[in-house]
């Protein structure tokens, strides 16, 4: 892999494993913020994903959308379809809850919830990787 491609990944690993900390941190918290714990759970997932892409130099367009990006991904790794339902339930994070609307915030138990997704999902990717990301 050359070098701009293997940095570019390696970012997309790093602002992953960000989201995911960010997550941690914020469920831990007094204050009730579970709302950016999910939010950033998604976005884990996400570029957790769109890694993978990129190390298959596979072009998306700007998305978040996890169902979409995992399509893209099974099209060089099947395997990526056992991914179906945790894209399903992360995908409305990126949205539901970062707007005003009758439901401000999850319960913690989707917090958590998120959380083993997120993580899975990053693990799944890494899996894939070669063995120096």
């Amino acid at each position: 892999m050359d070098s701009p491609q293997y940095e570019e990944v390696q970012q997309w690993i790093n602002k992953s494993q960000r989201d995911l900390k960010v997550a941690w941190v914020l469920i831990n918290q007094e204050e009730s913020l579970l709302d950016a714990v999910v939010y950033h759970c998604q976005q884990s997932a996400e570029k957790s994903l769109k890694a993978y892409l990129t190390y298959q130099n596979v072009a998306f367009r700007k998305n978040h959308d996890l169902d979409v990006l995992v399509d893209l991904c099974a099209l060089s790794e099947p395997s990526f379809q056992d991914l179906k339902s945790s894209a399903d339930s992360l995908t409305p994070y990126a949205t539901e809850f970062r707007y005003p609307s009758d439901t401000m915030e999850p319960e913690i138990y989707e917090a958590e919830e998120a959380l083993d997704i997120a993580g899975s999902i990053l693990n799944f990717v890494i899996k894939l990787l070669p063995d120096n990301f």
